[in-house]
């Protein structure tokens, strides 16, 4: 769950909608011609490919082994009642397998939308506008086994193959990594050698010569990089400046949405260690529509068909304690009490700091939160008066203030408009634009778009006009992922008996990601159960009583809690890859 929500969202119209009728065909738009010096153009046809056959896949395989492994847990005499603190990805992925391994989720949102990080609202327009723009990669292998449980694989829209970069000195063209269909690591390894724009052969040597130690020893290094940045890492394998410039500037705006000289080496390389491994680990595709409605509340269905229950618009103000530690209940900021037998955050990091009960504090496992923060993002939606000439697919765009961004009047079905563009957008890194208002954003933004539209933009709006824009400011979103972070980064099962978190902050090994987000809730179900299982947790006698209560609320501190998570409430949301 977020519970920080945007200025914007605050203005939006935020109430629960149909379900919208799945159009039964994809459309298909004209080809797009992108400029590639010395190749001539490249005509891209714009469709929907195939859905990726990921079985065979080690990921894959290892994700569907747990989610059978939850479902044919033993079924405990009396169902846990577990409260989970958010209806992100994390929250309601708990939420799914605790109700597969025959517990009662209850799940407490903070606001009046699902989705935590991917929620998305809808404008007075009935246009909708997300926290950011998400692409679900072949290399998320939980997250499709997510989609094949909740038998809702045809709302992925799968691209081609392709990586694709714009050129910062050649306006308007784009330089292209292809991957052929050919097994991992051979496809990347052609893509990356038959693209002779970005880097030159000395410079793609020199790269390949610093991965070998990564190739060699595997996990354990890729671990161990952690302590460096990407930038001080290829200085010390002697990677030449000018591939960060090139390509990794792009990369770490797009994983993290913070410069290389920020951002830990550890996330890099297991994004490429995915990439490269993985067939199809870095084929990507689109959602058909609005998470919320497209995602999340299939997941709701799930766990609700199976007893469960959600609760919008409870926001958690305090974390009751027993005498020994352990949770009692949660005092909501209306006055209700929640109680269960297990209690589950999934809250992003920042929320969870302001949550932690004191008697917690001097705990080593809640002391090492404070070594994590959200990092600050800023999702853009421009509406244009005409179709503008793009490619269906994500863009890099190599931009000092964008990171990536998508024409998603071409790309997502929901949004298709064979007329107008409406342009998707991250501006990053953003610490220094969060504070400034909209209109300053979208002037930076469009002096940007007409470097890379130099023929149907321009700044001054004089060629393609903007009919509206939205800007959604997150100050504090996925954990930001500066080198050295892993250590604080706490397991998703807490010294306290009845007490666990989830959240892509924790450990798992897809780092800050909806994949991240979608495990960490599946690891903590599983730790769960698995205590159940010995005896560690188990269902009270009150367990049979309903878990919404009355109470009075509490004085003393809880007016400062309550103003703290007011103000956050008041600054934002999130967004994530």
């Amino acid at each position: 769950m977020s519970q920080l929500m945007s200025k914007t969202a605050l203005r939006a119209r935020t109430g629960a909608v149909p379900m919208p009728n799945q159009r039964c065909s994809v459309r298909r738009v004209q080809r797009t011609t992108v400029g590639i010096r010395n190749r001539g153009a490249l005509n891209v046809v714009c469709k929907d490919y195939p859905r990726p056959d990921f079985t065979d896949a080690a990921t894959y395989q290892e994700a569907a082994a747990l989610s059978a492994k939850l479902r044919a847990a033993p079924r405990p005499a009396k169902p846990l009642k577990v409260v989970i603190i958010g209806a992100g990805l994390a929250g309601l992925s708990a939420a799914k397998y605790l109700s597969d391994a025959g517990h009662i989720p209850i799940v407490l949102e903070g606001r009046n939308v699902l989705g935590g990080k991917v929620a998305a609202w809808k404008d007075e327009d009935g246009d909708w506008y997300e926290t950011g723009l998400h692409i679900f990669f072949g290399a998320y292998p939980n997250i499709q086994n997510l989609f094949r449980e909740l038998n809702i694989e045809n709302r992925l829209q799968w691209k081609e193959h392709s990586m694709i970069f714009a050129m910062p000195n050649l306006p308007g063209e784009f330089s292209r990594f292809d991957f052929p269909d050919i097994p991992a690591p051979w496809n990347g390894i052609i893509a990356i050698l038959s693209n002779n724009q970005m880097l030159t052969w000395p410079e793609k040597i020199q790269f390949a010569i610093g991965l070998l130690p990564a190739i060699i020893f595997g996990q354990k290094y890729v671990e161990e990089q952690d302590k460096l940045t990407v930038t001080e890492w290829m200085r010390k394998q002697g990677v030449p400046d000018r591939v960060n410039d090139e390509v990794f500037i792009a990369m770490a705006k797009a994983l993290n949405f913070i410069d290389p000289d920020d951002l830990s080496m550890t996330v890099v390389l297991t994004a490429l260690n995915r990439f490269l491994q993985e067939r199809h680990g870095s084929k990507m595709a689109f959602l058909d529509g609005a998470p919320p409605e497209r995602l999340c509340q299939p997941m709701v269905d799930h766990f609700t068909a199976k007893g469960g229950e959600i609760k919008m618009e409870a926001r958690v103000r305090d974390i009751v304690l027993n005498d020994d530690g352990s949770v009692k209940n949660l005092q909501l900021t209306n006055g209700e009490t929640v109680e269960g037998d297990v209690y589950i955050s999934a809250m992003p990091v920042d929320i969870m700091k302001l949550l932690v009960p004191e008697k917690w504090k001097p705990m080593p496992y809640f002391k090492q939160l404070d070594g994590l923060e959200g990092v600050p993002v800023i999702n853009i939606h421009i509406w244009f008066d005409r179709k503008l000439t793009t490619v269906d697919h994500l863009l890099f765009s190599r931009s000092p203030l964008l990171s990536v961004y998508a024409d998603m009047s071409t790309t997502c079905r929901e949004y298709y408009d064979e007329k107008k563009s409406m342009l998707e957008l991250v501006f990053a890194p953003a610490k220094d634009w969060i504070g400034r208002a909209d209109e300053d954003i979208i002037a930076a933004t469009m002096t940007e778009l007409e470097r890379l539209f130099p023929t149907e933009i321009s700044a001054d709006q004089s060629k393609a006009k903007i009919r509206k824009y939205k800007v959604i400011k997150t100050p504090l979103s996925v954990y930001k992922s500066t080198a050295g972070r892993e250590e604080f980064r706490p397991t998703q099962r807490s010294p306290v008996k009845n007490f666990y978190l989830a959240g892509d902050y924790t450990k798992q090994k897809y780092l800050a990601s909806m994949e991240g987000a979608v495990f960490s809730g599946k690891l903590a179900a599983e730790a769960v159960v698995e205590d159940v299982l010995k005896g560690q947790v188990s269902a009270s006698s009150s367990s049979g009583q309903p878990a919404l209560a009355t109470a009075a609320l509490v004085a003393g501190s809880a007016p400062v809690l309550v103003g703290l998570l007011q103000a956050l409430a008041n600054s934002s949301s999130a967004g994530q890859m």
